[in-house]
């Protein structure tokens, strides 16, 4: 009898941590080099906060003062932000602004700033992850820190191919390498993210001399379709949240208007330092983001 009760009470309480966990939701941590980057996925994050009860926090790396390309935005904010010496003094607190407003839109809990240097556009992410350009001691135990006190269930990244720019590279190839790096517990679900079309043909394995950013040959490409129709007529989608994200970003209004309602899948690569145990989480996790909210196919 003493045996009964205590394997029921056992059941109950594995229960109740359960459905407890299942309530809070996913805790995600966001990875970026720039403020704008997380327009790449911002209606993923949206349904996480808003929709299925989890947080999300987001981790920038930059400063943003390399962002002076924005002609429309110089009359908005009556500076030349075309600019790299005008950009340069005013654009890190711009774009700080500009990124909480996103982030009031998705939902963001905490926004951790590191201030590295956006110095200009190139490649080759070495000069950032040997130290030459940026503080990476700091990163790393500041990436350290915050991941080890979030406990995250992911961390979202852009996909680093060969024709990004260096800083989201290295940006990702920092946030693989702090998932490596963290010892006891769960380690966080690494995916990198991309904003694509229905349609689209690009593929990714991995970036070549950074074994960290191989993808997981048997995994899918997971993804979520913020432009799918529902309600009166099918005239609602989430693609206006993302809108509603990328219109935050004023100081790029050159990009955003380039990038504004377009791109209908939210895409995300699933790399193999994540090994396949975490598959089939990772699949539950985005069948309920699906059915989450106004449900998507």
């Amino acid at each position: 009898m003493k045996n009964a009760i205590q394997t029921q009470f056992i059941f109950f309480v594995l229960a109740f941590l359960t459905l407890n966990a299942f309530s809070q939701g996913p805790k995600v941590l966001i990875v970026t080099a720039h403020p704008d980057d997380e327009t790449m996925f911002p209606v993923t994050v949206f349904k996480i906060t808003h929709e299925m009860k989890g947080t999300a926090d987001l981790a920038l790396i930059t400063d943003g003062s390399g962002g002076y390309n924005g002609l429309v935005a110089s009359s908005y904010y009556g500076k030349n932000m075309t600019d790299s010496a005008t950009g340069r003094t005013y654009l890190p607190l711009i774009r700080k602004k500009e990124l909480m407003c996103s982030g009031e839109v998705m939902g963001i809990r905490n926004f951790y700033f590191f201030d590295q240097i956006d110095d200009f556009y190139q490649l080759n992410p070495e000069p950032f992850l040997s130290g030459e350009r940026w503080e990476i001691a700091f990163i790393e135990r500041k990436l350290d820190k915050i991941l080890a006190q979030g406990q995250y269930d992911y961390i979202f990244c852009l996909v680093p191919d060969a024709g990004q720019h260096a800083h989201h590279k290295s940006a990702t190839i920092m946030a693989l390498r702090a998932a490596q790096r963290m010892k006891g517990g769960q380690k966080p679900i690494v995916l990198g993210g991309l904003a694509t079309t229905r349609d689209y043909t690009f593929k990714f394995s991995g970036l070549d001399n950074y074994p960290e950013t191989k993808i997981l040959e048997s995994a899918p490409v997971f993804y979520f379709d913020r432009a799918y129709g529902f309600g009166e007529n099918n005239k609602h989608s989430y693609m206006i949240v993302a809108d509603w994200v990328k219109a935050c970003h004023k100081s790029q209004s050159g990009d955003m208007n380039s990038a504004m309602h377009k791109g209908e899948l939210e895409t995300f690569w699933y790399f193999a330092i994540n090994s396949e145990q975490h598959l089939e989480k990772t699949r539950l996790f985005f069948d309920q983001l699906k059915s989450s909210g106004f449900p998507t196919k």
